[in-house]
């Protein structure tokens, strides 16, 4: 369930200050908090991604159960799953996360390490949508967090800080870049 956090939970609230727009998609899964809390129901199967929010994406992909776990553990699901929102969500498989050292995982799901996490995922995810074909090599993205990123275009390739891009998927809120490492916020 942590790693289909790892996609979604990035796809946080806050709005960021991008520059180009694009599609959206992305889909994201988390454990239930000890805390009773409003909860994302998904709706009865879409028929396509176009029809899914990023959270729907990330839900639905096998591949990033660690960030739903993630996305779920900061209340961050219900956004997500919003059909208004217009989200950018980078969204690192279960494979970036097993990357992290050991035990850094099983500690930011702790109840008390909410807020870093949060902070985490929101630094996966920026509004606006944006469109990796318009990012320029050194461009900086506003995050959902506060801080920044910064895009890398080699060719056809494209690197946030120092996670590739590795596929996209539309979704009716958003576009959801699976990317191959979890993207750290800047120390403070």
């Amino acid at each position: 369930m942590f790693r289909s956090i790892s996609i979604l939970a990035f796809v946080v609230l806050a709005a960021c200050n991008n520059e180009p727009a694009a599609p959206a998609a992305a889909s994201v899964a988390a454990p239930k908090p000890a805390a009773k809390q409003a909860e994302y129901v998904a709706p009865a199967t879409p028929k396509s991604d176009a029809e899914k929010t990023v959270l729907d994406v990330a839900l639905g992909s096998p591949d990033h159960s660690t960030l739903v776990a993630a996305v779920k553990a900061t209340d961050l699901a219900p956004a997500l799953g919003s059909p208004g929102g217009i989200y950018t969500v980078f969204a690192p498989t279960n494979e970036a996360f097993a990357k992290l050292p050991p035990g850094t995982l099983d500690t930011l799901l702790k109840p008390e390490n909410k807020a870093q996490l949060k902070a985490i995922v929101q630094h996966h995810a920026c509004v606006p949508i944006l469109d990796l074909a318009t990012l320029k090599d050194g461009q900086k993205i506003g995050m959902s967090d506060g801080t920044s990123v910064t895009a890398h275009v080699t060719g056809d390739k494209v690197k946030i800080d120092d996670a590739n891009v590795v596929g996209t998927v539309h979704a009716m809120n958003g576009v959801v870049y699976v990317v191959d490492a979890v993207i750290l916020p800047p120390s403070k």
